[in-house]
């Protein structure tokens, strides 16, 4: 395609309301989020319906600075994107029908970009050049993927959580040890203190040939060593729980990375997700990587976290397709990666 592609991309899936404007899916030109994680830490965890509130009221402050910080205006864009799901209906529902109003009003195309896709998609901000096909693990508070993209668009579900997301386990054991919200950098922060090999927690065990993750056995492991060592009214050291926590868990990721890789015969992996900023993965995936003599990828931090530029580069490849979707279209809080 010759003529640039413009796409203001809107982002609502849980508890930022994001905003950007992305030039051919690689390109962006504002990226402006608004976080709720000081309205939601009180609670102890996002409640959905005052997230859906907030996304209310900073909605069309969100979307008009990310045009000012563009230097653009309606009339320059050519196609809105949208997160429509997976996600928090009513979260989601802000955001869709915010960018329905928008297309309809303005004559523009409207695009539902799935939300782990847009993950996805961030990589292909930070990397330029980099093109399919790859693998890529999607790791965050609510999701937990092990994904080989065949091409831009098109994905093969390789590994899942069976129960809890990664970033879900952080959460729940962060609280337990009187962390608090939100648990992933917490801990990860924490673990940097402690002994990884202090306690020696489990790794779930599917038969060989699986790729999918479980975390909610490790995490009972962890709330029954707490109960434990209460009971015996031994003194607990949380950064010890942390860094062991946080080695099964990293651990797991890797190895299943790795194998996905070795299955494909690829030589990249991307990360991508909210968990894909914790320190420890990073660097145990850095050095997995140079063991195999494969290319990982990272996103910078704030592409890491939900926000619109991924959503607006995902956005950008569909709508090549030629992948409009209908204004009668809706929030899908379960959807699935590939469907639409």
């Amino acid at each position: 395609m010759d003529k640039d592609i413009t796409i203001l991309a809107i982002e609502s899936s849980c508890d930022e309301t994001s905003a950007a404007v992305v030039v051919n899916g690689r390109k962006v030109l504002s990226n402006i989020i608004s976080s709720q994680i000081a309205v939601h830490t009180k609670f102890g965890g996002v409640v959905p319906e005052v997230a859906s509130r907030k996304h209310i009221e900073v909605i069309s402050q969100v979307v008009d600075k990310a045009l000012k910080e563009a230097e653009v205006s309606f009339k320059d864009i050519d196609a809105i994107g949208v997160t429509y799901g997976p996600g928090l209906v009513g979260a989601l529902l802000v955001g869709v029908q915010y960018a329905k109003g928008l297309a309809y009003s303005l004559g523009k195309p409207l695009i539902g970009v799935n939300h782990i896709e847009g993950h996805i998609s961030a990589n292909f901000i930070q990397y330029k050049d980099l093109k399919p096909p790859f693998v890529c693990l999607v790791v965050s508070g609510g999701h937990t993927f092990i994904v080989y993209m065949k091409d831009y668009g098109k994905f093969e579900v390789m590994g899942q959580t069976r129960d809890d997301a990664a970033g879900e386990a952080y959460d729940k054991v962060a609280r337990a040890i009187g962390l608090g919200y939100p648990g992933g950098p917490k801990i990860d922060k924490l673990s940097k203190s402690g002994n990884e090999n202090a306690i020696k927690f489990p790794r779930a065990n599917f038969h060989e040939e699986s790729l999918d993750f479980s975390f909610s056995g490790l995490k009972s492991a962890v709330l029954n060593y707490l109960n434990k060592m209460e009971m015996k009214k031994e003194e607990i050291n949380r950064a010890d729980v942390a860094a062991s926590f946080q080695k099964a868990v990293v651990d797991f990721l890797v190895a299943n990375a790795m194998k996905a890789c070795s299955i494909k015969k690829v030589d990249k992996i991307a990360i991508a997700g909210g968990v894909a900023s914790n320190s420890a993965l990073r660097k145990a995936m850095i050095e997995a990587g140079k063991r195999k003599d494969i290319q990982v990828l990272f996103p910078e931090l704030v592409l890491c976290t939900d926000n619109a530029a991924m959503i607006g580069s995902a956005a950008y490849f569909e709508y090549i397709k030629g992948a409009i979707s209908p204004l009668d279209f809706n929030a899908v809080p379960n959807l699935k990666l590939g469907e639409r």
